[in-house]
């Protein structure tokens, strides 16, 4: 835990489990007009550290990320795009902390909801630009009862919003979401690529064996973010084989 004596570089990354609280709507509002790094008047920057309602300093995220919600179906006809909803955007811890402490948690959504947070820009549908050529590593937790979704699905946002899940010049990830189903909870990590380098890309000289690689230690962080056993096995699928599999389940391309 930080030190409120010794407060941190505005802004530095800091650890994202240190700031379990959210500001207050007058002061959330104040510290945007105000910018993320202005001062008191006397000329004093005080951060969460210091003061846990009244700070005038945000610490930022290195991307700008975005809720989205989707509601349970009412009937056949509905259409997934009326059903998928953009919820908020934030780029800051403390905005992040807002956020949560006033939506609805995960255990209490109805079934054949979703939560997805992904980065600003890129939507949560396999038919995306950013995501077309992607895939997903997935965990179902079949035993309700047995698990603590809400700490599970926190722990994985914050691992995301901390860019804890790949290393920087990595580029995969591009969001996760929880889905509540009647038999299971599922956790998903969606990834630009399947390991192969795409047109155009930045990592286009990377070799598919080099793009596993990359995906498999990706995975393997998804997985401890998840606090599974060594013996839980986390599997990686493609949007394309499993839009082709229909209601099945698509073949995993990788396991960990």
């Amino acid at each position: 835990m930080a030190d409120v004596a010794t407060a941190p570089n505005p802004n530095q990354q800091v650890p994202l489990d240190t700031i379990p609280i959210s500001p207050s709507d007058e002061t959330s509002s104040e510290s945007k007009d105000q910018g993320s790094t202005t001062a008191t008047s006397d000329g004093e920057i005080r951060t969460v550290f210091h003061d846990s309602e009244n700070f005038n300093v945000k610490h930022p995220l290195m991307n700008t990320w975005t809720l989205w919600f989707t509601k349970p179906p009412s009937g056949k006809g509905d259409n997934w795009n009326e059903l998928l909803k953009e919820v908020i955007s934030f780029d800051s811890v403390e905005e992040f902390w807002g956020i949560y402490n006033n939506i609805t948690p995960t255990s209490d959504l109805a079934l054949k909801s979703d939560y997805h947070l992904f980065k600003q820009g890129v939507r949560p549908e396999w038919e995306d630009a950013q995501n077309k050529h992607g895939g997903k590593w997935a965990f179902q937790f079949k035993d309700k009862k047995a698990v603590n979704i809400d700490a599970l699905w926190l722990h994985v946002m914050l691992a995301a919003i901390g860019e804890n899940l790949e290393d920087e010049d990595d580029n995969e990830v591009m969001g996760v979401v929880v889905n509540v189903r009647r038999g299971f909870y599922r956790i998903g990590l969606w990834t630009r690529t399947v390991g192969k380098a795409l047109p155009n890309d930045q990592n286009k000289g990377r070799t598919f064996d080099q793009g596993k690689e990359t995906l498999s230690k990706i995975g393997k962080r998804f997985k401890q973010a998840l606090q599974l056993k060594e013996n839980d096995p986390v599997e990686f699928s493609g949007h394309t084989d499993a839009a082709h599999a229909g209601s099945t389940r698509a073949k995993a391309k990788f396991v960990v």
